[in-house]
């Protein structure tokens, strides 16, 4: 076993196989440590997660050890579960896989078909399997860059692994053809379709039919969604009139569900969403609205209201068209027809709009955050939609800011951010004159950025050890804050919604301290990374 520093927060640990990696994770979950976890299983490593002040690196190495000794790996579960997934064919990369492997469009369905695969472990995205299957020659690189959109059901190979996407998002992966199985459907219990251990077969066929595989591997229809009632009548709720940019319902996130291939997600900028929930007086797990500015929101009843986070106007609009200035992180009392109208942000990105009772949109896998990674949680804000307002808690106001960040100070476009870093866990696929120009290099943030991640570009990318190129990463968790780097060279920095597991190498991790700074970078914002002092880079 060997560890490999991952952040100042959390380990990549190397195991022998998929299925220790499982087993150690499966341990740890089900007999928690305290400061330990959460973990998201890999191909042969498992990320863990764990507090320094709690559990140093030496006794965490000892822990883990004695862990894998104890548990060895997976245990047999029975059985194999087989799943029939069918296939249209027509995927986008299908003649360049057939051009990497060096045979014909046909002979590569043929092969993919007659191949039996095998769930090795789950992560990237809520319900997205590693599957490994029994024709060792079906192996092709990933995509030099990865594309931002992939198709829902679309079906793919990387390395010695095939998966489905189970909804659209970004990937790397080359992609042969669709299918019409839903993997992943919150309506099921449990909501993902298939398990470690679990046994899959691809048929090609011409049309793709919507269905819901069953674990014995039947098939059946899938099942309307019925969306989520709007306030109630009487009940105190806020309305959108004007949805601005990137508006979203975000609380501290859901951690711990790795299993199943689902992100924490939360917040952007916790400390924000923190001070305004303070400033309201409302419970620490309420959620609020996270927004990028341009937001109107009009009161139904009386509501307590406080913004925080990126530096923007925010003014109350009473019906009778007179404003009057909000000031900022502290509670402010909205009338029954007010609006709270926030502006276009000047410095930072990311607003947070608490209200007291908190906003109680019903919970996802324990969380009202949504994660656009993986489409769970609520819908993003639209024209007239209304949310409910819980119940104001006990206890008074406070009348301080709730110790929120100072706006002033965050960055606008064109300033320089100093975030600190540890490198690794894969910095060792990297030449030493790459390694220092991460760190000496400004890397400026571009608009290719989400929740998911941000792309950087620097004026010279970092290049791999001759030994690395070419080579394929077996995939393997990472964490917000990581920064992650494809063949073509710039780096790619991980935010809440990042995948659960990544092919690309890590190249270095945001400390915790500074992670929260990742929600209020703008585009035009240029970050100078920093290793700690006693880093030999």
């Amino acid at each position: 076993m060997r560890l490999r520093p991952a952040g100042d927060d959390a380990v990549l640990v190397e195991c022998a196989s998929a299925a220790e990696a499982v087993a150690l994770h499966r341990s740890l979950t089900d007999r928690p440590v305290a400061g330990v976890g959460p973990t998201v299983p890999g191909a042969s490593t498992l990320l863990v997660v764990h507090d320094p002040a709690r559990v140093d690196r030496t006794a965490l190495e000892g822990l883990l050890a004695a862990r894998l000794g104890a548990h060895g790996p997976a245990a047999d579960t029975g059985p194999p579960r087989t799943l029939d997934l069918p296939v249209v064919y027509d995927g986008t990369d299908l003649a360049d896989v057939a051009d990497l492997l060096g045979t014909s469009v046909e002979e590569v369905v043929r092969r993919h078909t007659e191949a039996v695969w095998t769930v090795a472990f789950m992560g990237f995205a809520p319900g997205f399997g590693y599957l490994t299957g029994t024709d060792a020659g079906l192996v092709v690189p990933r995509r030099d860059v990865p594309r931002t959109r992939v198709p829902a059901g679309s079906v793919a190979l990387a390395g010695a692994y095939s998966g489905v996407y189970p909804r659209e998002g970004p990937g790397g992966w080359q992609l042969l053809g669709r299918t019409g199985a839903v993997l992943w459907d919150l309506d099921r219990d449990p909501p993902v379709a298939w398990a470690p251990g679990d046994r899959v077969r691809f048929r090609a066929v011409r049309d793709v039919v919507r269905t819901v595989p069953a674990r014995d591997g039947t098939d059946g229809v899938a099942p309307a969604r019925t969306p989520a009632p709007d306030g109630a009548p009487g009940r105190a709720a806020v309305e959108v009139v004007d949805p601005g940019t990137h508006s979203l319902l975000q609380d501290l996130g859901r951690p711990g569900l790795a299993d199943l291939g689902v992100g924490a997600s939360g917040a952007a900028d916790p400390r924000s969403l923190r001070a305004a929930l303070r400033a309201v007086g409302t419970r620490p797990d309420d959620a609020a609205v996270e927004t990028h500015g341009g937001l109107r929101l009009r009161a139904r009843g009386t509501l307590v209201v406080a913004v925080t986070g990126a530096a923007v106007p925010v003014t109350v609009r009473s019906p009778d068209g007179r404003d009057r200035p909000v000031p900022w992180a502290h509670a402010v009392r909205l009338a029954d027809g007010d609006d709270l109208v926030v502006g276009a942000v000047e410095r930072g990105l990311s607003v947070y709009v608490a209200v007291r009772g908190g906003l109680a949109a019903t919970p996802v896998l324990g969380s009202r955050s949504t994660d656009l990674l993986g489409g769970i949680g609520p819908a993003p804000l639209a024209v007239g939609a209304v949310l409910p307002v819980g119940p104001p808690p006990g206890g008074a106001v406070a009348a301080d800011d709730g110790g929120a960040p100072d706006p002033g100070a965050l960055p606008a476009p064109g300033d320089v951010v100093r975030l600190p870093v540890t490198l690794g866990p894969r910095d060792d696929w990297f030449t030493a004159a790459a390694l220092r120009r991460l760190l000496t290099q400004e890397w400026e943030v571009t608009a290719l950025a989400d929740r998911v991640g941000t792309r950087l570009r620097g004026a010279v990318p970092l290049d791999r050890r001759p030994e690395a190129v070419g080579r394929e990463l077996p995939s393997e968790g990472v964490g917000t804050g990581g920064v992650q780097v494809p063949p073509g060279g710039q780096p790619l920095l991980f935010g809440p919604d990042h995948p659960q597991t990544g092919g690309y190498p890590v190249v270095a991790v945001v400390a915790a301290s500074h992670r929260w700074l990742l929600g209020q970078l703008p585009e035009g914002a240029r970050l100078h990374f920093d290793a700690p002092p006693d880093d030999p880079a």
